[in-house]
């Protein structure tokens, strides 16, 4: 066997906010080999950091020995921890000024009309996100409503705060965020919002962007149906067409909080080698990511992956686990089977134990 192809890999390389084959690979496992990798979080960081082309932080995809366009790649999500300890987050408005067609991905300062301008930090704020160059406040994206939440680990529970520890967190924002030495992003905690102080909230952390590479270079965060819209048309360099975009996306940019710890996800392989990569983790989520933005973490994260060959996809199949499926399609327990046999030999009938209701 090839001795740079492992059995496990850790991953501490993220890429300016694309996804697709110009990237490369950062590494090659065996079929039922493992990722790890602490993420960066996803949306608000990169979204302030105008360098970024699109919207998340992800890790530099790994292949898959065997993976061939074609087959399909089945991830199981085994382990994932918050590191953060604290987050802001809330429903967004944009500077018109500080980008063409997409503020998430061509960003421009609005001084001095430099594309995807290198920025600085002074200060905490708003206003504290400027081009290196003229100096301008270069960020494209603000609050309209915006919360700090900060953690409690071993509770796992979160609380928003009110605007002196808000203020005392943009102050220290990296490493209240626990960004990682690699990641390139400005930390949203430097916005220091604090709405709504006070409100209590559960933890369960989940992979809002997860699954393999496209075959044409994409943006992160729109490696999907629907974010991916906003590429029809476009007049930046990741601009396409509807039947380009079909052809192209993974759908790896799902947002729904059953991609967590047991799930598995079963992925399209669209270049040799699938692609694996991993962003965007979120603390918590109601069902679906509807005000566009939830709790952006930094998160540790495990998954195996193993090939199935043969299995031409679209987009991914999610196998959740059995708590989060509705009540009506989980698996059976062993005491309803032998209820069911009992009441089957009542009637003089064999029990189907391969067939149940399906819910849509």
């Amino acid at each position: 066997m090839d001795s740079d192809i492992k059995n496990e890999v850790f991953v501490d390389e993220y890429t300016g906010g694309l996804v697709g084959p110009s990237l490369g690979f950062a590494a090659t496992i065996k079929d039922g080999g493992h990722i790890r990798c602490v993420v960066p979080p996803g949306c608000w960081g990169p979204m302030i950091t105008p360098e970024f082309r699109g919207g998340h932080e992800v890790t530099r995809p790994v292949a898959v020995e065997g993976a061939r366009v074609g087959d399909a790649l089945a991830i199981t999500i085994e382990y994932m921890r918050v590191l953060s300890l604290a987050t802001s987050s809330g429903t967004m408005v944009t500077n018109n000024a500080a980008f063409g067609d997409d503020p998430f991905v061509d960003k421009k300062c609005p001084g001095c009309g430099t594309p995807w301008p290198a920025s600085r930090v002074e200060g905490t704020g708003e206003s504290s996100v400027r081009c290196v160059k003229c100096g301008a406040v270069v960020n494209p994206f603000g609050f309209e409503e915006g919360y700090t939440i900060v953690f409690d680990h071993d509770d796992h529970i979160g609380l928003t705060v009110d605007d002196a520890n808000a203020h005392d967190f943009a102050q220290r924002a990296r490493e209240m965020a626990a960004l990682p030495p690699n990641a390139r992003q400005h930390p949203i905690l430097l916005f220091e919002p604090h709405t709504i102080p006070g409100t209590l909230a559960r933890l369960r952390p989940f992979i809002g962007n997860i699954g393999t590479t496209p075959s044409a270079d994409l943006p992160d965060s729109h490696n999907a149906g629907d974010f991916g819209n906003f590429l029809v048309g476009a007049h930046h360099p990741y601009g396409m067409t509807l039947e380009t975009l079909n052809r192209v996306k993974t759908d790896a940019h799902l947002d729904t909080n059953e991609v967590r710890p047991g799930a598995i996800l079963i992925c399209p392989v669209k270049i040799d080698g699938g692609g694996v990569y991993i962003g965007d983790c979120h603390a918590n989520q109601g069902d679906g990511e509807l005000g566009l933005h939830t709790t952006d973490i930094t998160a540790e994260a495990s998954v195996r992956v193993n090939v199935i060959k043969n299995l031409s996809l679209d987009g991914p199949i999610l196998l959740p686990v059995a708590e989060d499926l509705p009540f009506i399609a989980r698996p059976y327990s062993k005491e309803e089977l032998e209820a069911g046999e009992r009441l089957a030999q009542r009637y003089h009938i064999k029990l189907q134990r391969s067939a149940g209701p399906v819910q849509f």
